[in-house]
């Protein structure tokens, strides 16, 4: 027997070892595939990470872990969010004291307790670090954390939130600014145990900007960094699109995006590249929505501008296509476009399709009481999405149906200190978005998630929004839903070396 068939066999030997129940046949003569559908089983661990959420000693943060019942997960596991240092087991806390001696510094900022309820957990003032995060068992399929931080006065002022998000390789934030009113940091976490190597370059309206320490930087293990633009480049835009790629390991990245005048928030990774995108759930109150938008390929992109309003599909004014040359960065205002109702931006392509990432910035408010929030192109929801942090008011739903009629189940859970889940089906037609009337949980107390599950019908997009209304200014934060890839397809295999003869 010879070294290649020795190899081939231990090889399916090992398959076959991992894969359990799963089934690994080839395609017989006549071209017919044999094989056997996947079937969709939950993951069994989810890694999550957030930025250090504010540098205002007047911040004060709401961390929320949530985890929806799965049928088929297991009966153990756990999941704990925990400062950087502490997963390392070699930080230290303000007064030296070493992560993991008794007392308060090994403790986990929030631990789940049972999935279909709630957590939080809370943290004060600017010296906050980034957490990282570990679900596994029955707490790891749709494990899902948000960030809320409310900032009273100073730049970036009002409700910023953002999703914790699993570490990649590769991110996209069209949106960012380098203007002089503007004070945009990128965040990056490294939750593993080797050193992450980065590069971030910046592209606005002209094509790439020249940056200085743009390349190669080095993120230590089990640490976040946070890098302000403007001392990446000398050059001030307005619309600039920031792009994160890792050149080893893997980093959680974000942009936090703070005005002078108009609030701030955290703006989230727009979906991969693609020719079509769907940015979901607009505010109706909104008073300027503008469009970023870029590709990264070296073909240019037209574009489709599509409302999907209440009523169906409408046309922006003036504005019913967007021209994106490639490697620039191109933005349109659209203004007070939303006239009092709920919608959502769909771009397709005119002609050929380039892939392109999009989001668009959100002010809502007028004169010293503006805020902002973005909403990037965003998945849809799939099998399952999940919105945390809602609470008896000032939360909004909005599903959008861009390409065909679709049902959903919407689910809010009971309460973090109380309260009886709810559930309630809709129908969301073609071409519309809809503010759906949420069920809120009977007897509720805390706050409580909203989970989306697809039922039937063609791919459904959502956004929650988040209003707050703090010393008459009403900040704001809007996240996407995208699915929580909490299932996991597993072949069915079984072992067959008749493939060693051929």
């Amino acid at each position: 027997m010879n070294r290649t068939t020795l190899s081939l066999i231990v090889g399916a030997t090992a398959l076959a070892a991992i894969t359990g129940i799963a089934t690994l046949t080839t395609p017989d003569a006549s071209g017919t595939n044999t094989a056997e559908a996947a079937a969709e089983l939950p993951v069994e661990r989810t890694s999550l990470v957030c930025p250090a959420p504010s540098i205002s000693d007047l911040a004060e943060t709401t961390y929320t872990s949530f985890t929806p019942v799965t049928k088929g997960a297991g009966s153990g596991g756990k999941a704990a969010l925990q400062s950087a240092a502490q997963e390392s087991g070699a930080g230290a806390d303000a007064k030296g004291k070493k992560a993991g001696e008794a007392g308060k510094a090994d403790k986990p900022v929030l631990e789940a307790k049972e999935p279909g309820t709630p957590v939080t957990g809370d943290a004060s003032g600017g010296d906050s670090p980034a957490l990282i995060g570990t679900a596994d068992g029955k707490f790891a399929p749709g494990w899902t954390v948000q960030e809320t931080t409310e900032v009273a006065v100073g730049t970036g002022r009002g409700l910023q939130g953002v999703n914790c998000t699993a570490p990649d390789t590769e991110f996209w934030f069209p949106g960012a600014s380098t203007a002089a009113d503007r004070t945009d940091y990128v965040h990056l976490t490294n939750p593993d145990d080797s050193a992450a190597v980065v590069d971030i370059e910046l592209y606005g309206k002209d094509g790439a900007l020249e940056t200085t320490v743009g390349e190669g930087i080095t993120v230590q293990p089990h640490s976040g960094e946070s890098i302000l633009l403007s001392t990446l480049t000398g050059e001030k835009q307005t619309n600039v699109t920031v792009h994160v790629s890792v050149r080893s390991g893997r980093v959680g990245a974000a942009v936090q995006a703070l005005d002078d005048k108009l609030g701030g928030d955290w703006l989230a990774a727009s979906a991969d590249p693609a020719g079509s995108l769907v940015l979901p759930g607009i505010p109706k109150d909104a008073k300027a929505v503008r469009l970023v938008a870029f590709t990264p390929g070296d073909a240019d992109a037209d574009l489709k501008v599509r409302l999907a309003s209440p009523s169906g599909a409408i046309t922006p004014a003036g504005n019913e296509t967007l021209h994106v040359k490639a490697g620039m960065t191109s933005s349109v205002d659209l203004g007070d476009v939303m006239r009092g109702e709920a919608g959502s931006l769909v771009l397709t392509p005119t002609d050929r399709s380039v892939p392109v990432v999009a989001a668009v910035r959100v002010v809502r408010g007028t004169g010293a009481k503006q805020e902002t929030a973005f909403i990037p192109a965003t998945r849809p929801v799939g099998t399952r999405a999940t919105a945390v942090d809602n609470r008896a008011k000032g939360t909004t739903l909005s599903l959008t149906a861009p390409f065909g009629s679709a049902e959903v189940k919407v689910t809010a859970s009971a309460g973090s200190e109380g309260g009886t889940a709810a559930s309630k089906t809709y129908t969301i037609k073609s071409g519309t978005t809809q503010d759906v009337e949420i069920p809120v949980p009977s007897g509720l107390k805390g706050t409580y998630a909203l989970t989306v599950e697809s039922v039937s019908g063609g791919p459904v997009y959502g956004a929650r929004t988040l209003a707050v209304t703090e010393e008459g200014v009403s900040g704001f934060t809007v996240q996407t839903l995208p699915d929580d890839r909490g299932m996991v397809a597993v072949p069915e295999a079984d072992e067959d070396l008749s493939v060693l003869q051929k």
